[in-house]
């Protein structure tokens, strides 16, 4: 059976007349005629009796009509769902983001693709770093925010901006009133810091091993929010991406620039390879590409002054 049979065969059972039919489908006698002996001869018997004065359905027919309104009504009913998720009038999308841009800066793309697609739903996982690769891999999600890895197998990775991690420190602390600090001086403070496997902690322990050795932390959490109360209540400092100053400074701690050495990573979007989007999230993707300039976003930064490099 194909749906153009179907068609022409409800039509007829419906009217119980050809001409009806041939007026409601925009179809010739011949053409109707024709769907409705294909469909016959598929089947295997008769479904209508014609005869010069009527037309009648037989008891196969009968039995076919409840069916072909159901089949059609899910066929019509589908069609409009898909062009409606095509056409983004409705639809789903997942994307992971790792904590700091997730709490911070992904809820400004996310307001401009709700004022563009207003019926469209967005799923987001805020995962670590490492998590946000794995489900962009695993397909659980179409599109990922995290640093740019190290190996791109089967992942495509288009940058935003290179984020630079800076020194948390409590506001009463005499390192507060400085316009930067070393990583000498930051490390004499007791080290507050996420755990292990994140990918924060993992940056920030390679990049200083080789002139400082091995971080000495004191305090360690999953959250930032509870690393940036840590240090808001004189527990010790810490270092964070500067996509998280406006979040540690409400919690009460003071961002200062960090240098000797800068600590920084390319943050970007993530999507498989050779995988094409849905509709809904090649939208996200699009919108979340067309705010790149994210240093425009009126952010809290700081800088390293002449010479504190």
């Amino acid at each position: 059976m194909t749906i153009k049979q179907l068609r022409a065969f409800l039509a007829v059972a419906q009217s119980l007349s050809f001409a009806q039919a041939c007026e409601r489908l925009h179809l010739s006698q011949p053409a109707l005629s024709l769907a409705i002996k294909t469909l016959e001869e598929s089947l295997g018997g008769q479904l209508l009796v014609r005869t010069t004065r009527s037309v009648s359905l037989t008891p196969e027919g009968e039995t076919l009509l409840p069916i072909a309104r159901r089949l059609l009504a899910d066929w019509d009913n589908t069609e409009e769902l898909l062009r409606q998720h095509f056409t983004l009038q409705l639809g789903k999308v997942s994307i992971a983001a790792m904590p700091s841009f997730a709490g911070n800066l992904l809820p400004v793309a996310l307001k401009a693709f709700r004022d563009r697609h207003p019926r469209v739903n967005v799923a987001v996982h805020d995962v670590i770093n490492e998590q946000v690769l794995e489900m962009v891999r695993n397909r659980r999600v179409e599109l990922g925010i995290a640093f740019e890895p190290d190996s791109l197998e089967r992942l495509d990775f288009t940058p935003f901006y290179t984020d630079r991690f800076v020194a948390v420190v409590p506001a009463d602390c005499e390192l507060a009133g400085r316009p930067a600090v070393s990583w000498a001086e930051l490390l004499r403070e007791n080290f507050i810091t996420l755990q292990r496997p994140s990918a924060v902690r993992l940056l920030l322990e390679e990049s200083i091993a080789a002139q400082h050795g091995r971080l000495p932390v004191a305090f360690e959490s999953h959250q930032l929010v509870t690393v940036g109360r840590m240090v808001a209540q004189g527990l010790g400092v810490s270092a964070v991406p500067s996509l998280c100053i406006q979040q540690m400074q409400e919690l009460g701690a003071r961002c200062v620039a960090l240098y000797g050495p800068q600590v920084e990573r390319r943050v970007g979007l993530l999507r498989l390879a050779e995988h094409k989007l849905s509709s809904a999230a090649q939208a996200l993707s699009d919108v979340l590409l067309h705010v790149r300039d994210w240093n425009s976003l009126d952010l809290p930064r700081v800088e390293i002054q002449p010479g504190g490099a």
